[in-house]
């Protein structure tokens, strides 16, 4: 096989690269669970649906999320989830922010009816600025994002800015035990134990509510079962 890999390559061809050129199929299977793009992407973003649903829906019970919320998530990828999310009460908005122009593209065809009627709003963005006013959402989630973010203190001031006050903030991630027995997670992933959330928490101007640790069984990315042990990061921003 050709040793230079572009985006355009299906996810069987990235396994096969893994297999039999180790290192080069690992840093794209990298790249693309970071920012999914070409041919690659959308099946990249599918599989990431699946495996993370289990983390996903966990999150959102934590939300509680009410009658007229704005409610924001980073990082929505294919946004599949979105049906059950605006299910939950009525007159919510939900906003999408995602840094791969095409699980922007992807979520928008997805859910078209939604956008079409106003309840959802797509938007691309640089992963550090994120554009809108202050005070603009009730509710913030993420779900697998943190371990690529630039700089995590200035963008957890980023979230805070444009959430509202005594508004919730809920981060879930894979703690670094089980990244570290995954073996593309050494190229571009930041691996975050309790020692450093708690460095991290004690930098922001958040209060923590609430850190609950999670186990389930998945296929991981490679194809094998594995347990997955994940924590939930509950914050709120303080009464202004």
């Amino acid at each position: 096989m050709n040793s230079t890999f572009n985006t355009n390559y299906s996810f069987n061809t990235i396994y096969y690269a893994i297999m039999n050129q180790y290192e080069e199929g690992l840093k794209l299977l990298a790249s693309q669970l970071s920012c999914p793009s070409g041919d690659t992407g959308i099946e990249i973003g599918q599989l990431m649906h699946e495996s993370n649903i289990f983390m996903t829906w966990s999150t959102v019970e934590q939300l509680k999320i009410q009658s007229k919320d704005k409610v924001l998530e980073i990082g929505p990828g294919l946004a599949s989830h979105l049906d059950r999310i605006l299910g939950i009460a009525e007159n919510i908005k939900y906003y999408g922010l995602d840094i791969s122009p095409l699980m922007i593209e992807e979520a928008i065809r997805i859910n078209q009816i939604h956008v079409n009627h106003h309840r959802a709003f797509f938007q691309w963005y640089s992963g550090e600025n994120i554009p809108y006013d202050n005070h603009y959402f009730h509710k913030i989630f993420t779900v697998n994002t943190l371990y690529f973010w630039k700089e995590p203190q200035v963008f957890l001031e980023e979230i805070y800015r444009v959430l509202k006050p005594l508004g919730s903030l809920i981060i879930t991630f894979v703690q670094a035990s089980t990244l570290e027995k995954l073996p593309f997670t050494k190229y571009g992933f930041k691996k975050y134990d309790d020692s450093s959330i708690e460095d991290l928490s004690s930098q922001s101007k958040f209060k923590t509510i609430s850190l609950d640790s999670h186990t389930e069984i998945i296929k991981s990315k490679l194809g094998e079962e594995m347990k997955r042990d994940f924590y939930i990061w509950h914050l709120q921003k303080p009464k202004e």
